[in-house]
């Protein structure tokens, strides 16, 4: 496996500047045999002493790809849906190829991953002309082989994952009562995974109370649909290949459930990290610095999770953390090394 370099913007900019020609020197990147850029996604690869620039397919409408077909002189072009063949001797000299992606961006890794499956068939010695076109679902609504009737093609095959490819992405996603720690550990991984180079973004209960779900009150209804913002927001960020750390209380099953749904459904199995804070009510209750239990207890909050509302423990966490006479430095590493288990694209 070839070591990989992550490039900035500008880096990302002069490997197109050369791939188009538009500079005649090969650009100082940092060391690395393979070179992707903040998304995860391939950019170039090392060639001798140059570089082979890796080709992203861009979306493009049915009329657009037919014109093309039609343009290069194809005439009822064979249409390959998914990943090539395990054969390639199955195909002909000429194919399109639609790569099902499931709504992501025309830059995401899944594409660029599908890109690179089609690009194996050439390192076989096959002579195949390839024109590559993501398509918006993995399950559409038309059959395939009239979606690829409208793509100019007439439909040879296909070969489509049960389930979206795994981009990298990744949430960790707390669960716990009210002062069991949460945000404390959420943050020293922050830290930790930002001293490791990675790109990383924080998504505390309190802080997307105050912006992404202001307005909304405490009841089970608001409370759900805080929750499912914050899970849809880490989705967005884990399809794109980054990572995301969300501390919410989030009590209920059921919501969780649909939140590691939606990751999953975005980013590919295995991108959904559950980490329970289990530290007792107890603890938590000696720990209130604000107060909230006592007045919970004292009924002046209604509908206090772990007092007058239910908590439902999680039966599904990757990681169960119980804080109690235990330090942030330890926690927070217990949490990395579920991370590292975690499966890879």
């Amino acid at each position: 496996m070839p070591a990989r370099a992550r490039l900035t913007d500008a880096q990302v900019a002069a490997v197109a500047r050369y791939h188009f020609g538009l500079g005649a020197a090969v650009p100082e990147l940092p060391p690395g045999e393979a070179f992707e850029d903040a998304q995860g996604v391939p950019v170039a690869v090392r060639e001798g002493d140059g570089l082979a620039v890796a080709e992203i397919p861009r979306w493009r409408s049915p009329a657009t790809v037919a014109r093309r077909l039609a343009d290069l002189g194809w005439t009822a072009a064979a249409a390959w849906v998914g990943r090539p063949p395990a054969d390639p001797a199955e195909l002909p000299d000429r194919v399109l190829a639609l790569l099902p992606v499931a709504g992501a961006p025309a830059d995401s890794a899944a594409v660029s991953s599908g890109a690179a499956a089609w690009a194996g068939v050439r390192a076989t010695g096959r002579e195949v002309e390839l024109v590559l076109v993501p398509v918006t679902a993995a399950h559409p609504e038309l059959p395939w082989g009239e979606l690829a009737d409208r793509y100019g093609g007439t439909l040879l095959g296909e070969r489509v994952d049960p389930e979206p490819a795994r981009t990298g992405g990744t949430v960790l996603f707390f669960t716990g009562l009210s002062g069991a720690g949460k945000s404390t550990i959420a943050g020293r991984v922050v830290e930790l995974l930002l001293e490791a180079g990675s790109a990383v973004t924080l998504l505390d209960g309190d802080e997307v109370r105050h912006h992404l779900s202001a307005g909304l009150g405490f009841s089970q209804q608001d409370r759900d649909t805080n929750v499912r913002r914050i899970g849809w927001v880490a989705a967005q960020i884990a399809k794109h290949g980054g990572t995301a750390v969300c501390a919410p209380i989030a009590p209920y099953a059921a919501v969780r459930a649909d939140v590691r749904r939606e990751v999953e459904g975005q980013a590919g199995r295995g991108s959904f990290v559950l980490v329970h804070v289990a530290t007792p009510l107890a603890e938590c209750e000696a720990r209130d610095r604000k107060g909230l239990y006592a007045k919970a207890r004292r009924g002046e909050i209604p509908a206090f999770t772990g007092i007058s509302d239910p908590y439902e423990a999680p039966t599904d966490a990757e990681v169960t953390v119980d804080t109690t006479g235990k330090d942030v430095e330890a926690c927070a590493r217990l949490v990395l090394e579920a991370l590292e288990r975690a499966p890879r694209p």
